[in-house]
């Protein structure tokens, strides 16, 4: 569980440095940066011939997806919301992965839809007063685009990992990099004013945290503490991280919110998901 807390920490942190010292920068660039120096982590660990080729082009293509596609929607995010916002939304993610993983299978559980209309009431306390304000529901929908980028990646990777296979997670982890970095690269190539950009040393430094440690180090740890835990001890881990990610933004990064607002939405929301966990687990 050490591991697993560890990762949390420095997950939690992410959030408020992409809002406080990358705000302005364009999302694709960030994406591609923080994925490109992730795979130069896994790169010693690379050894392609390990895993077939047929397998390595649907890994290429589940990284582009859940890593990707996943950071450039939830970048360009914090270009309308506080920290703390797009953290709380992030909980989504395990209410996609039922509902999609239900989808797949031609089934309906009626308390995956309970939970996720929960989950959608709590949201709406917490951003009903702000409804007036330009970009509130862009940034929302934005980061449930990347939720559901990053939902159907895992569920893409668990399918193919249950069909036979032949080779190890480590040998995978290379393979989803470069596919997300080189889907990143498209966006930020899609993007003009990457042209010009210009970065300080804090943000150099602040992209040095989120590709090496967050991404590659944090990916790295959370995999093999999630290993070394019960399935709803690694379901309470996967929801702790966000109340930690906004008080860190709360406390740290002194972002203000509506408190009362804050703690009933977000208390539905969590008790959605320990719902959904909880479900399946049982």
């Amino acid at each position: 569980m050490a591991l697993l807390l560890i990762t949390s920490f420095i997950w939690a942190f992410s959030f408020g440095l992409v809002k406080r010292y990358l705000g302005g920068v364009d999302s694709g660039f960030i994406a591609f940066a923080r994925l490109a120096l992730a795979l130069l982590l896994f790169l010693p660990l690379w050894r392609p011939r390990n895993v077939p080729v047929a397998t390595a082009l649907r890994l290429l293509g589940i990284g582009m997806v859940e890593f990707g596609l996943m950071y450039v929607f939830y970048i360009q995010a914090f270009h309308f919301l506080a920290a703390h916002q797009v953290a709380l939304f992030t909980v989504f993610t395990p209410l996609y992965v039922a509902a999609i993983d239900d989808a797949l299978d031609g089934r309906f559980r009626p308390l995956h839809f309970w939970t996720a209309l929960l989950a959608v009431a709590g949201t709406a306390v917490i951003v009903y007063s702000g409804l007036g304000r330009a970009g509130l529901l862009s940034g929302f929908f934005l980061v449930q685009a990347s939720n559901a980028c990053f939902a159907i990646g895992q569920l893409w990777y668990r399918r193919l990992s249950v069909a036979g296979r032949n080779w190890r997670d480590r040998d995978a982890f290379a393979w989803l990099y470069l596919g997300g970095t080189a889907s990143a690269a498209m966006a930020m190539l899609a993007s003009p004013g990457t042209l010009h950009l210009r970065l300080g040393a804090g943000q150099l430094l602040v992209l040095l945290y989120l590709g090496l440690l967050a991404s590659g180090v944090g990916f790295f740890l959370w995999n093999i503490g999630s290993s070394r835990v019960s399935v709803g001890m690694l379901a309470v881990m996967n929801n702790l991280k966000v109340p930690l990610a906004v008080a860190v933004s709360l406390l740290f990064f002194r972002e203000h919110a509506d408190l009362v607002r804050l703690t009933i939405g977000g208390g539905a929301i969590l008790l959605a998901l320990y719902l959904n966990a909880r479900n399946k687990t049982n």
